[in-house]
């Protein structure tokens, strides 16, 4: 199912990896990584949480473009990528 070329898959896969990954590293700190319980504070802040989900894409991007030659799900992943990157900067730096 994952062995396909088309745009579809790689917009899918760019979209929900991301998704994953934050809710593993998420649930991750909330378990294991708090610095202060009673405050609700946690070793890593959610910025860096997202950036965190947000490259785990470029894992993804090179095993399509470069392992498999799949090009045009390799292309799907970079645009989710670069839209997650887009909306990351909208919201952290302006």
């Amino acid at each position: 199912m994952l062995k396909k070329d088309n745009w579809t898959l790689g917009i899918a896969l760019g979209f929900l990896l991301p998704l994953a990954v934050y809710a593993i590293v998420f649930f991750g700190m909330r378990k294991w990584g708090a610095i202060d319980d009673s405050m609700g504070e946690y070793f890593l802040n959610d910025a860096t949480m997202q950036l965190i989900a947000i490259f785990a894409n470029m894992f993804t991007f090179r095993y399509y473009m470069v392992n498999l030659k799949y090009d045009k799900t390799g292309r799907g992943i970079l645009l989710t990528t670069f839209i997650y990157a887009g909306i990351f900067l909208v919201q952290h730096v302006a």
